[in-house]
């Protein structure tokens, strides 16, 4: 083999690696959990996939003040646990709260128990689960039972910004909306 035909042949193979590599790298930073895609409901609130441990000092350093994790504990392989995220958090001044929603649906306790970290938590806040969508949804039920929560249209419009859809907890929302407003009529 000619030395022009072997260099030549070393760079093709070096310019594929190089290619390979850089896939594999785009690959990876497009999985891994990152606090940087969060998207706002209100000006105090975000939601957010998955996020690291390692995620929590850059949302400390972003401003935020509390998480929280709205993903069950062993939902995923790799998955870090509530209780090693709650210790991170600490570690990295943030208030943490543990409000788990399974993927089969959103139990009237979490609504009730975001609804009173929501309430607590000093912000502002970033809630985050798999995808988000739970985090978003659940707080459109937080939101809609709120004494002084927004209405329908602008719950769903801020789920909807967030990329996330609540359409079908509509009815579930106007009842809230519904049993707020009759409860605010009733005190003097």
């Amino acid at each position: 083999m000619k030395p022009v035909q072997k260099s030549r042949r070393s760079l093709l193979s070096l310019a594929a690696g190089i290619s390979l590599a850089l896939c594999f790298s785009a690959h990876a930073e497009s999985t891994a959990p990152s606090a940087l895609s969060m998207k706002r409901l209100t000006p105090d609130i975000a939601v957010s996939g998955q996020i690291s441990q390692e995620s929590l000092a850059q949302l400390k350093a972003r401003g935020f003040a509390t998480v929280i994790d709205l993903r069950p504990d062993g939902e995923a392989s790799g998955q870090p646990a509530s209780s090693d995220m709650a210790s991170a958090a600490r570690a990295n001044n943030l208030q943490f709260y543990y409000v788990p929603v399974p993927p089969s649906g959103i139990p009237e306790q979490a609504v009730k128990q975001l609804a009173d970290a929501l309430k607590d938590a000093p912000k502002p806040v970033l809630m985050y689960c798999r995808s988000g969508s739970r985090a978003a949804r659940t707080w459109s039920l937080a939101e809609a039972s709120r004494p002084d929560g927004m209405e329908a249209d602008a719950i769903k419009a801020a789920v909807r910004e967030a990329g996330q859809s609540a359409e079908d907890l509509n009815p579930s929302i106007m009842q809230r909306i519904t049993q707020r407003k009759a409860a605010s009529a009733q005190k003097p």
